[in-house]
């Protein structure tokens, strides 16, 4: 009970020290004794950029309410800047989840440059040192969540997104993106000709991430390393034998580095060929089940394919809020986790709410012995004591 009050009082000390940098210190030293280990027997629930539900995405908090709230593997998308530090954060442009507009020193620093074949203006990472980004301040990406945080949170590193999974109280493992990779070759220079994708697994190697999929190395410290560029799995695939995660968008969107839409790399050919660098895919989850008018409609089979072939499926993004959930699911997402782990199969879900995956899982889990009842009897008094309590 003692290890698990860690996670709240850190997120308090985060919150007090806001402009501060984290606390811990790298490598972590933390936890030195036997840990709960990762479980294996249930779909994994992935915290997509941390709690970010509740946080500004990929900022310290969010992955220690994630990990708070039962997350087996914690998500974040690594960008580098100019002096080529390895960050965490999902575009490659700092406009919508930072404060960049804020700091006037900064106001020449405007760009547009091409990215996966769109002109995007904006404040780039990759025209930035890590000095100058510590400046900065995280916010919320969408207006219709919580706003309370924004400017409370700096910007943080991979290392120190390593230690914060290495400081948990538990096994909790890390499921680290190699993002835009064509874009920041093109733009970040490293000496000895080391490229984004070196940098990013000597970083992996250096804090003791190694191991096939369930060996004991990777039980220990588990890891997924995921992209959308397929030849920069190809690429880690020389240096490293963790498992990898090729990720798919729609299926008319071309890839950035070999030009084909994910409707050809989701093939029969395709999926034979990367199941040699790969243990899994990670689909957009409208590409597995199409949606028209926010109506759901009959699956493909590209799950059953993927499966056939051994490979998991890890699909995203699952969010709470009312924007996005289907109709089908009636503005409930318990209805919808339902749906894609009992009904699809899935192997893994990437959610923005952690809490509530791990409160369904549990809550439906054929081990729970809450008053002597099954899972799902649980789950259903749950909904509707909250009824009652809504209607009274």
């Amino acid at each position: 009970m003692t290890s698990l009050c860690v996670v709240p009082f850190t997120l308090l000390l985060l919150f007090v020290s806001c402009s501060a940098r984290p606390l811990y210190q790298l490598p972590s030293k933390e936890h030195k004794g036997t840990k709960q280990p990762l479980q294996t027997s249930r779909p994994y629930n992935v915290a997509h950029r941390g709690s970010n539900g509740e946080f500004p995405e990929e900022t310290s908090a969010a992955y220690l309410r994630a990990i708070e709230e039962g997350a087996d593997f914690i998500e974040t998308d690594i960008i580098a800047t100019k002096d080529g530090v390895l960050i965490c954060h999902h575009d490659v442009y700092l406009d919508v989840t930072t404060n960049i507009a804020d700091h006037k020193e900064f106001a020449d620093r405007k760009r547009t440059y091409e990215v996966e074949g769109g002109n995007i203006p904006g404040f780039f990472i990759v025209d930035f040192t890590w000095k100058e980004l510590q400046t900065l301040r995280t916010k919320q990406r969408y207006p219709f969540r919580d706003q309370q945080y924004n400017g409370k949170f700096p910007i943080i590193t991979f290392e120190e997104y390593i230690s914060i999974a290495l400081d948990a109280p538990r096994i909790v493992g890390i499921y680290p993106e190699m993002k835009s990779p064509v874009f920041i070759n093109e733009h970040v220079k490293w000496p000895n000709g080391k490229i984004f994708e070196d940098v990013f697994v000597e970083t992996l190697k250096k804090y003791g991430y190694k191991g096939s999929y369930l060996s004991k190395d990777w039980l220990k410290q588990p890891c997924f390393i995921q992209s959308f560029a397929p030849s920069s799995i190809v690429h880690v695939s020389n240096q490293t034998d963790l498992p990898k995660i090729f990720l798919i968008d729609d299926v008319t969107v071309l890839t950035q580095d070999t030009n084909q839409t994910y409707s050809e790399i989701t093939s029969d050919a395709y999926l034979d060929y990367i199941k040699s660098y790969v243990v899994g895919i990670g689909p957009w989850k409208d590409t597995l089940v199409p949606v028209v008018n926010n109506y759901i409609q009959a699956p493909s089979d590209l799950v059953a394919r993927a499966h056939a072939r051994d490979l998991q499926v890890h699909p995203y993004i699952y969010r709470n809020d009312n924007q996005s959930l289907h109709f089908d699911f009636h503005q409930d997402p318990y209805i919808e986790y339902d749906f894609w782990i009992n009904k699809i199969g899935v192997d893994g879900l990437f959610t923005d709410f952690t809490g509530s995956l791990h409160n369904f899982q549990e809550w439906t889990s054929p081990l729970s012995t809450s008053d002597n009842i099954d899972g799902y009897s649980a789950y259903l008094l749950h909904k509707i004591a909250n009824m009652l309590q809504k209607y009274k």
